[in-house]
């Protein structure tokens, strides 16, 4: 006991980071990392596929692969050869809450990579001909989401548990409003949402206080300030149980869903990563060691948390031999419904896991530029490991009195899917 209080408080820390913000609201968090190898840019924004108006189904993501065809001064490719010959990589990622585009560059090449960057994301170009072309990809990129089985199960349970809400639409978006897009719509969805507190700029790596001036004279500082936007209703989720049937899938899926806190209630998230832990992660997790290894009805258990800014959803998975879906879902229903608390060993064992999990997203500068930037531009200015300091709280007793009733079955949107035909 005392050796795995010992991992949970040892002297591993977190990268010091320091916080500043531009006259016109933009966000900024720099993170030394002496050893780091590359510096990390990451350009955050409160544009992800919940800020989509009705309409606007796809926008977000679309305009992430705009971005990269090009600025007003950067044609297409040139921006991925520059960074190229620099010696970096560049990626970006379109989420519920947000968009982010990250550069990671040799420390001596960071001005220069700055300056490509903001160009790229702060000016695009949207040419009409690229548009067209890009609008392509995007589509079958849809096409071909939607012929994978098991991103179908997945969405069709989204859909039927957040029905009003921008959590349960594809990411993606729907290939109709896609259809309806102009490069004058996108820009107009750009110009309103890249303003001001609407976008923080994380670096992390060897000598990044050396940027600060050139990130205080950059675009970034003439952007305009962030308008107020109405405010959006939080995640309310509608419990249930739904069957359907999906050619080619290989294995029967039953997938349960609950949402939880918003991610700036960090207590919480810490205590629902430690219940779903404790509940399906490895081989001794209590759902895995009874469906899988002791009773041997199910092929995979995965259970998930996705801290959300409107609301968290936790997800279980698992894939069976359709002949033991039955037996599944009621060992299920037993195993979630019990009384019985966590063991101290089974406690101590999920308390080292999520710690161990915090510290290892922390080894890259682009993992630490990431989670800064997340925790900034939403609000949260704090140390990295600091949502560690909850993990105590969480007793077995609070676990089973404020978690485990929670996850309780008939809170949750219920799918089951089976091999077949559609529907």
């Amino acid at each position: 006991m005392e050796l795995c209080h010992a991992v949970l408080i040892s002297s591993f820390t977190s990268p010091e980071l320091t916080h500043w913000t531009l006259a016109n609201g933009v966000h900024c968090v720099a993170a030394e990392m002496p050893d780091a190898p590359l510096m990390c840019l990451d350009l955050w924004c409160r544009a992800g596929s919940a800020s989509e108006e009705p309409g606007e189904e796809g926008m977000a993501h679309f305009l992430e692969h705009m971005v990269f065809k090009g600025s007003e001064r950067l044609g297409a490719g040139e921006f991925d050869r520059a960074i190229e010959a620099l010696g970096g990589s560049s990626n970006a990622a379109t989420g519920f809450d947000d968009v982010h585009f990250h550069v990671l560059i040799p420390p001596d090449q960071a001005s220069v990579a700055l300056e490509l960057l903001l160009d790229l994301v702060l000016n695009p170009s949207l040419a009409e001909k690229t548009f067209d072309l890009e609008r392509d990809v995007v589509l079958e990129e849809i096409a071909q989401y939607e012929d994978q089985p098991d991103e179908q199960v997945l969405q069709q349970t989204l859909s039927r548990a957040c029905p009003q809400h921008a959590y349960g639409r594809p990411i993606l978006g729907r290939p109709e409003s896609l259809r309806a897009m102009t490069p004058a719509s996108m820009r107009r969805f750009h110009q309103q949402r890249y303003r001001g507190s609407d976008c923080c700029l994380a670096v992390s790596g060897c000598g990044v206080d050396g940027l600060k001036q050139s990130i205080e004279t950059s675009p970034l500082s003439a952007l305009p300030a962030a308008t107020a936007r109405s405010s959006h209703s939080g995640l309310d989720l509608c419990p249930g149980r739904h069957h359907i049937q999906v050619e080619r899938l290989e294995s029967a899926r039953l997938l349960m869903v609950w949402s939880g806190a918003a991610a700036a209630d960090q207590c919480w998230v810490v205590g629902a990563d430690l219940a779903t832990t404790l509940l399906g992660e490895g081989r001794r997790s209590r759902l895995v060691a009874r469906l899988r290894e002791e009773l041997q009805i199910a092929e995979t258990v995965d259970m998930d948390l996705t801290s959300l800014e409107r609301g968290s959803l936790i997800t279980l998975e698992i894939s069976c031999n359709p002949t033991h879906l039955e037996a599944v879902e009621t060992c299920i229903q037993e195993q979630l419904s019990t009384a019985e608390l966590f063991s101290p060993m089974e406690l101590e064992r999920g308390r080292q896991l999520v710690g161990k999990g915090l510290r290892y997203s922390l080894e890259s500068s682009a993992q630490v530029a990431s989670m800064a930037a997340s925790h900034r531009l939403w609000g949260r200015e704090q140390n990295l490991l600091h949502p560690l300091s909850h993990l105590r709280s969480w007793s077995s007793e609070r676990l089973q009195a404020e978690l485990m009733q929670q996850l309780h079955p008939y809170r949750a949107c219920t799918l089951i899917a089976t091999p077949g035909s559609r529907h």
